[in-house]
């Protein structure tokens, strides 16, 4: 694959603060990349530095056999959407697609017809007489986007451009970006605190912390193999149940004592297993094996396809209540009550280990 966008080394420090700590990272020609992070991560930072908005302190960033890093923001090649749309309120929205391409000296006829192609694509094409205050947020975040893409970019750069949408309207636009970013074959940086977006939408996520990449994966490398328990505990839902290893073939969790799930953990170590909500099971009443501990359910939430049961591990008064998901199906088997107790069977195959400080 042919690499488009290269970042080497790049730091900021604003002052005494580091925002960004040597980060490298290749993004592929036609990628769909999404930075993903908590707020103050350094994502949004990282992309203004690829756009030269905040221009790098150290490091070397390549586009396109270009180097940019210090090159000012109009001279990069790069369509931006931000979260406020950030559109013209006394243009119409034809004017405001039309700018950037008048500002390239194209004749009237060629702006006219990329704006109509472009109102077409995004599918608004009677909406080029209206103002931006005429249209729903959706709508004007469409708008954003066309704008953008009219200049026909080698980069898009999307900075959070649906959070201040509502949930139904913002799963629409997903589909739609990620639906024309493919057909444009457009390589694509979006920067995101919202977990579900970068799975739903990005070919790769990356994600950050404190100004570093904590891992760099496809959303399913990601999900399934997290490589720290920041990224597991930020991606996804993750249960981190305290444990220790008490003989070579047993570890205790709670009072009970189980089969150890990796060779690797040595006799008197403390550490957490990791597992997804999805990942551990109820075992019939009365069952139970070597790979279960009791817990007693403590709530139930229906989630349409599935009942997320939020149990506290038998012996243990405090700590973070352990979630597991119960599709309805075997709910119905199951008839799992508030109160009652009950075996859970951790899968192996799916178990993290995560070292706790000694």
């Amino acid at each position: 694959m042919e690499t488009y966008l290269q970042i080497e080394n790049v730091s900021k420090q604003y002052g005494q603060f580091t925002a960004l700590n040597n980060i490298s990272l290749a993004i592929n020609k036609g990628e769909f990349v999404c930075f993903l992070g908590p707020s103050g991560c350094g994502k949004t930072t990282l992309l203004r530095a690829i756009a030269g908005l905040d221009l790098a302190s150290s490091g070397t960033i390549i586009q396109d056999n270009k180097e940019t890093t210090f090159l000012a923001p109009e001279k990069r090649d790069f369509g931006i959407v931000f979260q406020s749309y950030a559109l013209f309120p006394n243009l119409t929205v034809a004017e405001n697609i039309a700018l950037g391409l008048r500002n390239q000296g194209k004749d009237n006829k060629t702006v006219t017809d990329i704006v109509n192609t472009w109102l077409n694509t995004i599918g608004l094409p009677d909406s080029g007489h209206k103002y931006p205050n005429q249209l729903s947020g959706g709508q004007q975040q469409r708008i954003a986007l066309a704008r953008a893409l009219s200049l026909s970019p080698g980069l898009l750069l999307l900075d959070e451009p649906l959070s201040a949408l509502d949930a139904k309207v913002r799963s629409h636009l997903r589909e739609e970006i990620r639906r024309l970013q493919r057909q444009l074959g457009i390589t694509t940086i979006m920067v995101t605190h919202d977990q579900e977006e970068a799975l739903a939408m990005a070919d790769r996520i990356v994600v950050m912390n404190h100004g570093v990449i904590e891992q760099v994966g496809t959303p399913q490398e990601i999900y399934q193999q997290p490589a720290s328990r920041f990224v597991a505990d930020f991606v996804g839902s993750m249960n981190f149940i305290p444990a220790s290893v008490v003989s070579n073939t047993q570890i205790r969790v709670g009072e009970t004592l189980m089969a150890k799930p990796d060779d690797s953990l040595a006799r008197g170590q403390r550490f957490e297993l990791g597992l997804r909500p999805e990942d551990l099971h109820f075992l019939p009443v009365g069952e139970r094996s070597d790979d279960s501990f009791p817990v007693q359910i403590e709530d139930l939430e229906f989630q349409g396809t599935f009942v997320r049961a939020e149990c506290k591990l038998q012996g243990e008064h405090n700590g973070d209540a352990i979630k597991v998901d119960v599709p309805i199906r075997e709910l119905r088997e199951l008839s799992l009550e508030r109160g009652h107790f009950h075996n859970v069977n951790i899968s192996k195959k799916h178990t993290h280990i995560f070292q706790m400080a000694q």
